[in-house]
């Protein structure tokens, strides 16, 4: 997952039982030729690297920010998934990217 820790501390997606989904303007893609995960947004592209892809991929609206921590930490052994993940979940929140 490449993104840098905001000022949200990792507390505050779990706190309040969250279940992130994509906001209503925004839309993952597939980019054959990139090869990569794209989330398109009103006038924008951004393009998703590292873990960021897999994490987003999660983000339904019907896990809660614990189960996504937990399915990521199951396929990813080691990685430090349990502190990252929440701060990148804060940070995409605040970017306007997930409700």
């Amino acid at each position: 997952m490449t993104a840098s820790a905001g000022a949200s501390a990792s507390a505050g997606a779990t706190a309040t039982g969250w279940r992130p989904a994509l906001a209503r303007s925004v839309v993952r893609r597939h980019d054959r030729v990139r090869q990569a995960d794209l989330l398109v947004l009103p006038e924008r592209v951004v393009v998703l690297r590292g873990r960021a892809a897999d994490v987003l991929r999660l983000c339904d609206g019907h896990r809660h920010v614990d189960e996504i921590v937990e399915e990521l930490a199951a396929r990813f052994p080691g990685a430090p998934v349990a502190a990252e993940v929440p701060r990148f979940l804060d940070r995409v929140r605040e970017e306007g990217w997930l409700r």
